[in-house]
This record gives structure tokens, C-alpha cells and sequence, in this order.
């Protein structure tokens, strides 16, 4: 029986967190040099910014200049609780920081052509459903030869949670028994899905960004829910279920 089968696309087929990680890295050492005479760590300060983060994500969603801002935003809450005085030259240092991690290079994850390619060839429908800026996403999708996988079957979306995945289905005429979602996000991959009755595969990944992570003990798929920990073991995880049932 042929599926449709969405992808996540960062941190599913391509990396995208390490990179964050490591520009978050380089703006908790300018900041723990900065306010060296106030003792701030940059454990301190990975947390707050990680807070603020995720707290501008849940309003504006994956927009570009979101993250870039998070690090002013820190910036500026610790200058004002040290009564540091803030400067234009800092901020500007720290937005061209946080807008490097969108030039990072394109990499896919192991097996990503082998799976896609495997999927194919058994006729199923495979669909590609990201989160960001669509002028990035798009550029990162052509980068990893991904056209020719999902031709006009890629959604590109500020917020991912269940009404945009609803309009995608609604849009598409998805059949909700034969449809899969494969991602690597509890928050906007795993918990969407089964909300709205679909088949999951949750790639699990060994550091996530936080707002990811959510508690799924108490999910309850009305189909399959897997856990896997990596893309070639897709293919035979559906076919295996398939197979089942």
C-alpha cells in the first residue's frame, strides 16, 4: 500500500543544531568576556538566552531574525542587570554573529539519498515540511539535491504545529491512514502528527535544541509511532509495519 511520507528537513535529512550550538558557543565566550567583572558564566548564559529564545520563537516563529535578536536581547537584559552601559558596535558584532548560522554549509545526514531513493522506488509519495525563512530553506533544500525527491511537494512554514499541518493534509488530500511524518521535533514534528491522527517516526537525536523537547510518555498514535535513531532504518520500519498489518 503506497504512503505519503513527510520529512522534517533540519535535523531529519540535513544538519541544522550543531551549527547553532556552535555559534551559541562563540556568543557565550564574547559575553562572559564582556561582563568578566560581574562573574557571569556561560553556563548562565546559554540559559537565559536559551529562554529567551524559545520565548521569541513561540511568537514570531522560525523567522530569520529571530535568532540574531535573542542574542541582542540577552545582551541587553544582562547589561541592564549589571548596569553595564550597552554599545551599538557589541549589538552589531553579536547580530552578524547570529545571522553566520544561516551560511553554514548544507549537510545532509548519513543515508539521506539511500533512504529517499529507497522510499521512491517503492512508489511512495514523499513530501518535504520545514520550518524557517523560505528564501533560507530554499537555498539549503537546492544545496542538497532535494528537487528531485519532492518536486512541488515542499512546505515551507513559519510555524509548524497542527493547523499548518492541517492545511498541508487539507491541501494535498492526504489520507490520514496512509500518511507518515518523520521528524526529529516532538514540539513540531512528533505531537502534530499524532494530533492529528497520523502515522510518526520520531529521529531522535542525541543534542536537541530545547524547544524540541517535550514530554511524549503520554502520546497516543492512532497509528504507528516509532523511535529511531537514524534515516536508513526508515524504509524498513514502514515496510515492517505495513508488512503487520
Amino acid at each position: 500500500m503506497k504512503q505519503n511520507i513527510l520529512f522534517d528537513l533540519d535535523d531529519t535529512l540535513i544538519y541544522c543544531n550543531k551549527y547553532f550550538h556552535f555559534v551559541q558557543e562563540q556568543f557565550a565566550d564574547l559575553m562572559t568576556t564582556w561582563f568578566a567583572p560581574f562573574g557571569l558564566t556561560k553556563q548562565t548564559v546559554l540559559a537565559k538566552h536559551s529562554e529567551i529564545d524559545i520565548a521569541g520563537v513561540q511568537i514570531v516563529g522560525f523567522s530569520s531574525e529571530h535568532f540574531p535578536q535573542s542574542f541582542v536581547d540577552t545582551y541587553r537584559y544582562y547589561s541592564a542587570l549589571h548596569g553595564r552601559s550597552e554599545s551599538a558596535d557589541e549589538e552589531a558584532l553579536l547580530w552578524k554573529l547570529g545571522l553566520s548560522v544561516f551560511e553554514q554549509e548544507t549537510e545532509p545526514y548519513p543515508f539521506m539519498n539511500e533512504t529517499l531513493e529507497s522510499l521512491a522506488a517503492a512508489g511512495h509519495q514523499l513530501h518535504l515540511y520545514t520550518g524557517g525563512d523560505p528564501a533560507i530553506q530554499k537555498r539549503k533544500i537546492e544545496a542538497a539535491g532535494l528537487e528531485r525527491y519532492f518536486r512541488d511537494r515542499i512546505y515551507i512554514r513559519l510555524h509548524k504545529n497542527v493547523e499548518a499541518l492541517k492545511e498541508i493534509l487539507r491541501a494535498g488530500k492526504l489520507r490520514i491512514d496512509r500518511t507518515w511524518m518523520v521528524g526529529n521535533s516532538v514540539r513540531t514534528d512528533v505531537l502534530p502528527a499524532l494530533s492529528c491522527g497520523l502515522h510518526a517516526i520520531y529521529l531522535k537525536q542525541e543534542r536537541e535544541w530545547d524547544y524540541n523537547v517535550l514530554p511524549i510518555a503520554d502520546a497516543k498514535p492512532s497509528g504507528a509511532f516509532l523511535t529511531l535513531s537514524s534515516l536508513r532504518q526508515v524504509p524498513s520500519a514502514i515496510d515492517a509495519y505495513l508488512t503487520q498489518g
